[in-house]
């Protein structure tokens, strides 16, 4: 399963120079590795911010995830056997198997992810997912 997802960035020709320079002087491997640390920075200084958002509470009706989720059947199951349906919703990459999708479809109220979900044909119909 992939986990990188690759992305464009324009940036102007003064910045780019500059990223070029520290590049050339041997601060980074090259324009990705730069780009990679300071996201990684920028993401580090809003740490506070993301794990307030993540310590939402999961309940048994509602999946909330950040990163990399798979739906499990012992999941599936535990809201079946309580009558309820789930709601998931994230940011990053949710995997489902195929092996799965009757239960998905039964137990399984709405799928919203900003980001990817790998699945079956079936589940992208059921959903209305990309």
């Amino acid at each position: 399963m992939e986990t990188s997802e690759k992305v464009s960035v324009n940036m102007n020709i003064a910045t780019l120079s500059q990223i070029d320079l520290l590049v050339d002087k041997g601060y980074y491997s090259n324009r990705s590795d730069f780009i990679n640390q300071s996201v990684r920075q920028a993401l580090n200084e809003k740490k506070t911010i993301i794990e307030e958002t993540s310590k939402q509470q999961n309940d048994l009706d509602f999946r909330w995830f950040i990163g990399v989720m798979s739906l499990e059947k012992e999941e599936l199951m535990k809201a079946n056997e309580k009558q309820i349906k789930i709601k998931i919703k994230g940011y990053g990459l949710l995997g489902i198997d195929s092996e799965l999708d009757d239960l998905v479809i039964e137990n399984v109220d709405s799928i919203a992810v900003k980001g990817k979900v790998i699945c079956s044909d079936r589940i992208k119909k059921h959903f209305m997912l990309r």
